[in-house]
């Protein structure tokens, strides 16, 4: 069932390129220094460099806001950005290209509520099942609470893809799990799809445990960073590829996004599809 939902909303069968479309810092965070409407411009912008380029759909994220505060810890401020910047881009994307949301750090309830208001098809959720210790500190597992509030609102028609074993943190407390085991609670727990990253932002995820994950469940199974033209080989066999750094200048998330790169990427990653 979510596989086929998955493939139906985005009309692949596998390695659907979901573009990073990552939101100057939000007011009131430390690096914070433009208007909400120049955070709209550029968001806009890089949302509409990635449809002529050909991407599968589209990911918002609040990667600037640092340092990240927990979720429980957002102002109202940022979802009323947020909500702002995703239904611009939205607007200036076919109705067809999904788009989604996540706000760092853990604010699935947030990135829920983002994309009901802004009409999203799907969030990405850090800490769906079992907690983490991440650079904000503890991450309690969210998945009761979170699908209950998505129930409340109405949201039922977005897709929540779960993180396993998250980048950016410590995992101690649960060294006993396997990936794949921890894939199969996600399942469990009912989340519409999984995804495997490696260990930092943009650092390659494992082959291996990629694949532990993808005989463990059946759900979609994304990749979530380290990404790039030469290794996307590696993980056509995921559903989808999640990519932000390597489509910017010098490979760094915080770079200028290439067009020209992300055209040769998703070209490529089409001619691999077909091959």
């Amino acid at each position: 069932m979510a596989l086929t939902r998955f493939r139906e909303v985005f009309q692949v069968c596998q390695a659907a390129v979901i573009g990073m479309v990552h939101v100057r810092p939000l007011p009131a965070t430390p690096l914070s220094r433009h208007s909400v409407r120049q955070l709209v411009e550029k968001a806009v912008q890089e949302a509409e460099l990635y449809v002529d380029a050909g991407v599968d759909g589209l990911l918002v994220e609040n990667m600037f806001d640092l340092p990240y505060v927990k979720g429980g810890q957002l102002g109202p401020e940022v979802v009323a950005c947020m909500t702002r910047v995703c239904r611009e881009v939205r607007s200036v994307t076919p109705s067809s290209l999904p788009c989604g949301v996540q706000i760092l750090a853990g604010g699935n309830h947030a990135a829920l509520a983002v994309a009901q208001a802004a009409e999203l098809q799907f969030i990405r959720a850090e800490g769906f099942i079992f907690g983490h210790l991440g650079d904000e500190g503890w991450a309690e597992a969210c998945a009761g609470p979170l699908l209950r509030y998505r129930k409340a609102i109405g949201a039922e028609g977005v897709m929540v893809l779960a993180d396993v074993k998250k980048k950016h943190c410590a995992h101690a407390m649960t060294s006993d799990l396997g990936i794949g085991e921890t894939a199969r609670a996600a399942q469990f727990f009912l989340a519409d799809g999984v995804v495997v990253t490696g260990a930092a932002t943009g650092a390659e995820a494992d082959p291996g445990e990629l694949m532990e994950v993808l005989e463990s469940v059946d759900l979609p199974v994304l990749v979530g960073s380290g990404v790039t033209r030469e290794n996307a080989h590696t993980y056509t066999h995921a559903h989808g590829l999640i990519v932000g750094s390597y489509f910017k200048e010098g490979g760094r998330w915080a770079g200028e996004l290439e067009a020209a790169k992300v055209k040769q990427f998703t070209d490529h990653v089409k001619r691999l599809r077909e091959g």
